[in-house]
């Protein structure tokens, strides 16, 4: 009788001691990771992102304001010089961005935007060599290639580095770096290439890339104090149950309608100005100020959506704010007011990209927030190539651009329907491992 209670008061007081190491070693882990979300180092490792990001969006965009001198100069047709020098960057981003999340996942976010970011400046000297336009397209392709495997990590270093209070906030300067290298690619590659010569402006850009990698890869150097990573055996199972997710699914396919909506906008400006009598310089400024107000858009709103602990709210007056302003915007003559409108587009369309990504990495939860970003932005690259060639498709042989004014309209309505179906994602429990 006393082996008998001896033994079960034994194992009791062994089962005891294991809960309290369990329950300690998790205490511990979370007092590590709330050190860090009070780390100011944290955001030098942000902006140290926010460069190579920045710099990335630059290079894809560098030749898009060129496209008319490239033809002249390498003797290749309008088609051959947009898809080889610029689309080819949403076509690889298809094809590796799941690669990039699952290497993300498994290797942490450190790895692959050093890796990225090495990648991308060795590729910008390519471009340097500027007597081959297949050297400079092969630059292109090797920048490309790198794009994914930087921009994709903006979700994990957020959920390493961040309270979910400021998640949305870490998202929305991440993505500041990328809307500021859009604008950067289209305003001074023509003013380089007009100041120096097209080599020189080669010369710059791979620099500057050189710099942004170096700086990042030193302001990095430590590993955050808890690292989130899979195990290489549940890689594709975690992606299974991703895909199960019926809220993933939803926001997979309204990045597919957003960024589709953004790039198709985007590629639309000239020509949907250009009827009511206003020049490519001014269409390129519009288009210039849309962006610039996405970054002051993107280090409000998504930190107000932190402040009320709110996302889907602030993403629904996002998609509202851009469907009321976008109409006006394609139909009115006075000028002002264009750049008005297309600033107050940008301002409230661009952050929602941010809001999407914190609730992509809310609802995946910490080990698969790489992953779930990666089908993310895979869904959203997708729509941009899809949508702008559906707009020449709906465009005809009439040359109106009013059928794909209307499609982008349409767009952003199915987006704002679907987002009336996502659940709110701030402190739910569903954050937990798949």
């Amino acid at each position: 009788m006393i082996d008998r209670y001896g033994n079960y008061f034994s194992l009791q007081s062994r089962a005891i001691s294991l809960s309290s190491l369990s329950q300690m070693a998790s205490n511990n882990s979370n007092t590590v990771h709330n050190r860090a979300f009070h780390d100011p180092h944290r955001w030098v490792v942000l902006a140290g992102f926010g460069g190579v990001a920045m710099v990335s969006q630059m290079l894809w965009l560098n030749f898009t304001p060129l496209l008319s001198d490239i033809q002249k100069r390498y003797q290749v047709s309008e088609m051959t010089a947009l898809f080889s020098l610029v689309l080819v960057f949403p076509l690889l981003y298809v094809l590796f961005s799941i690669p990039a999340g699952i290497l993300i996942d498994k290797k942490g976010y450190r790895f692959s935007v050093a890796w990225g970011g090495i990648i991308m400046a060795a590729f910008s000297l390519l471009r340097i060599i500027d007597t081959s336009f297949y050297c400079i397209v092969a630059g292109q392709v090797g920048v490309a290639l790198a794009q994914p495997f930087i921009v994709n990590a903006i979700a994990k270093l957020a959920s390493d580095w961040f309270s979910e209070e400021q998640g949305a906030m870490a998202n929305g300067l991440g993505t500041v770096g990328m809307f500021l290298g859009m604008a950067l690619g289209l305003i001074l590659t023509p003013y380089l290439v007009d100041t120096l010569n097209f080599q020189m402006a080669m010369v710059v850009f791979a620099g500057i890339s050189i710099a942004a990698a170096g700086f990042y890869i030193y302001a990095d150097r430590s590993p955050p104090p808890v690292i989130h990573s899979a195990s290489s055996a549940s890689q594709w199972n975690g992606i299974g149950n991703l895909l199960k997710n019926k809220y993933l699914i939803l926001l997979f396919f309204i990045s597919f309608l957003g960024l589709g909506f953004f790039n198709g906008l985007m590629s639309l400006i000239e020509p949907l100005l250009a009827p009511r009598g206003f020049s490519s310089k001014e269409a390129g400024l519009a288009g210039s100020i849309m962006i610039f107000g996405g970054i002051g858009g993107a280090a409000v709103i998504p930190a107000l959506s932190d402040h009320f602990r709110k996302r889907k709210p602030f993403f629904l007056l996002s998609v509202l704010f851009s469907l009321v302003a976008l109409y006006p915007f394609g139909t009115i003559n006075n000028y002002t007011a264009i750049l008005v409108l297309s600033g107050a587009i940008g301002f409230f369309f661009l952050p929602a990209y941010a809001l999407l990504l914190e609730m992509c990495s809310e609802l995946a939860g910490e080990t698969w927030t790489g992953s779930a970003t990666g089908l993310l932005m895979l869904a959203g690259n997708a729509g941009g190539v899809v949508v702008p060639l559906s707009m020449e498709i709906v465009k005809g042989d009439s040359g109106s651009f009013y059928p794909a004014l209307i499609l982008l309209l349409a767009l952003l309505g199915v987006a704002m329907v679907a987002a009336l179906f996502l659940r709110e994602t701030y402190g739910i429990e569903n954050a937990k491992e798949l």
